[in-house]
């Protein structure tokens, strides 16, 4: 009985863990720690500067994530800097080839710092096995 409600629990929690999807409140790319708002507005190809970075991880499932992340844009999509523009101000990402589309900075990204709040839910699960192993551990000694 006890291993049914602590094997039911189990299941949920992690079923709970891999069905968290995002809803987000608009598209961004983060470059070494700031995000950036993707807009609509094109950038000319003359106007685009240097290579700043790429996106290193994509994911439409939310989340906490590390590195340059994006919600729109896959790994490997560039971004530059725009000629005449503080990058601080806005960037280029590279949709296609001579296609490219204005970022602007929204801010530092929350999403590299970790706290403790971050785990609790891994930490219950963690629990929550090590309770039922000593369960069955128990009932397989009688």
């Amino acid at each position: 009985m006890r291993i049914g409600v602590l094997s039911a629990l189990f299941l949920a929690c992690t079923l709970f863990i891999g069905s968290v999807s995002a809803n987000w409140a608009y598209m961004f790319v983060v470059n070494n720690g700031s995000i950036y708002v993707i807009s609509e507005e094109h950038v000319d190809p003359k106007q685009v500067g240097s290579r700043i970075g790429k996106v290193t991880t994509y994911s439409d499932q939310e989340g906490t994530y590390s590195g340059n992340f994006s919600n729109r844009y896959p790994k490997g999509t560039e971004y530059y800097e725009i000629i005449g523009l503080d990058i601080m101000d806005a960037i280029a990402v590279k949709e296609n080839e001579g296609l490219y589309i204005k970022a602007a900075y929204e801010g530092e990204y929350a999403g590299d710092r970790y706290g403790w709040s971050d785990f609790l839910l891994y930490v219950f699960v963690v629990l929550l096995v090590l309770v039922a192993f000593y369960f069955v551990k128990k009932r397989m000694i009688r």
